[in-house]
């Protein structure tokens, strides 16, 4: 189960969704009914709650949605002649997952705009840990405070984030707002199946992307396209594609932290040089952290 609870920094009108998506909502005259939270399972419906069930449900459960006080429902379209009781508003609709995903990004107010989101991909899921790991090292080793989310290990500072994997794209857009809130300065997040439901990068633009595997440019356009087909996240003309190379493979070999293989620290430096870190501060902070350790 998930939602974005009440405590988001956005409000929403019944009105406003219905004109910004073409939602039908009945009964017409409960246009300025405000939702402040979003949930898309009956367990996690709290008072002032739009429920999301994402798609035919049993009557028992959208009354219990409003016992439990949610405000308003969205519920598709073939269930249009199966409510005849209906004691809340409803708005009855289809929505596709970029709708959902615009939806969950509005009310938890664009998280994703106001901080630095870095994703890796790969065809080995146990180097994407290692590579979250490194990467949220290095960035932190820079500066800068860092969150992840990854299976098992997802965290905003030094707080660990309980959370029921595969995420989706409410938990993800919660988790979001949460780093925010802490003052994280850059996320870093894990693209496998483990990690992300399909989809549920819906309207969180990516800044710098990753990808581990040994692959030539074209095969890795053509995985990193699937991937983000698959996940939904937005890639523009901002966003940054960084892989190894030979020079941050050198980088990562002088530097000779003793924390493990290097490989991980390799594509941790290409991304922050994507990011337009400069290569004097990244020597530097290497050679600190060799002297420390």
């Amino acid at each position: 189960m998930s939602a974005i609870s009440e405590t988001t920094s956005q409000r929403l009108t019944l009105g406003m969704l219905e004109d910004r998506y073409g939602f039908s909502l009945v009964p017409g005259f409960a246009r300025d009914v405000t939702v402040t939270s979003l949930a898309n399972e009956v367990e996690s419906v709290t008072p002032g709650a739009l429920f999301i069930p994402g798609g035919r449900i049993e009557k028992a459960r959208v009354a219990l949605a409003v016992q439990r006080g949610a405000y308003a429902m969205l519920l598709p379209t073939s269930m249009r002649n199966a409510i005849d009781d209906q004691q809340i508003p409803i708005l009855f609709a289809d929505p596709t997952p970029q709708q959902i995903g615009e939806l969950a990004a509005s009310i938890a107010g664009m998280p994703s705009e106001s901080i630095a989101v870095f994703a890796v991909a790969g065809a080995n899921n146990e180097r994407l840990r290692e590579d979250v790991d490194a990467i949220a090292q290095f960035l932190h080793m820079l500066g800068n405070p860092v969150g992840t989310l990854c299976k098992g290990d997802s965290q905003s500072l030094e707080r660990f984030l309980d959370l029921t994997y595969p995420v989706d794209t409410f938990s993800v857009q919660r988790v979001l707002s949460v780093c925010v809130e802490d003052g994280v300065a850059a996320v870093i997040i894990a693209l496998d199946d483990e990690t992300l439901a399909a989809g549920s990068l819906e309207s969180v633009g990516v800044d710098v992307i990753g990808y581990d595997g040994e692959t030539r440019n074209t095969d890795v356009e053509q995985a990193l396209a699937q991937v983000c087909e698959r996940y939904g996240c937005v890639l523009d003309n901002n966003t940054h594609v960084a892989v190894r190379t030979d020079e941050t493979d050198m980088m990562a070999i002088q530097a000779d932290l003793g924390t493990g293989p290097s490989r991980p620290l390799s594509l941790a430096i290409a991304m922050v040089l994507a990011a337009g870190i400069r290569k004097s501060s990244i020597r530097s902070a290497l050679r600190v952290s060799r002297e420390l350790n």
